[in-house]
């Protein structure tokens, strides 16, 4: 299941974005927001994040115009792991290296035809573990010692 989250800068994006999980059979929960209408990001992020954390979803996608503003958000929270993606290779690696449980991307900048090879690769991929375990492990240790 897959927590889908954007500011109204992702708002179109998220649409598209859903079109093409439907297709695929992707299971997905829209947490907002679900119009143009300006509203703040970090709102949503929280969201995705906290249904992360709480297992009602195993991973999220979240959109804004630039994705930075999801990306520093989703991040507050201990257990998210959320990687910004520009490109295709960037969605592979956020799994395979940073076992990435979300990913941001930029309404602003990125077409859906972009989001969809993002999206694909980042789904597709597998942690390849090895030294990047060691990596996660760390960033693990960190949290514990600051997001009491």
């Amino acid at each position: 299941m897959i927590a889908l989250g954007s500011d109204h800068g992702g708002y179109k994006l998220k649409e598209e974005i859903k079109k093409y999980l439907d297709e695929l059979d992707i299971e997905y929960k829209d947490y907002g927001t679900y119009s143009e209408e300006r509203t703040d990001y970090p709102i949503y992020a929280k969201k995705v994040a906290e249904a992360i954390q709480n297992k009602e979803c195993d991973r999220g996608i979240l959109i804004c115009t630039t994705g930075s503003g999801m990306v520093i958000t989703a991040n507050k929270f201990k257990g998210i792991r959320c990687a910004p993606c520009t490109d295709e290779n960037a969605g592979k690696q956020a799994k395979e290296h940073l076992n990435a449980n979300v990913i941001s991307l930029a309404g602003g900048t990125i077409n859906i035809s972009k989001a969809v090879q993002i999206i694909r690769a980042w789904i597709g991929a597998e942690f390849s573990g090895e030294r990047h375990l060691e990596r996660i492990q760390m960033i693990e240790k960190i949290e514990e010692n600051n997001m009491k």
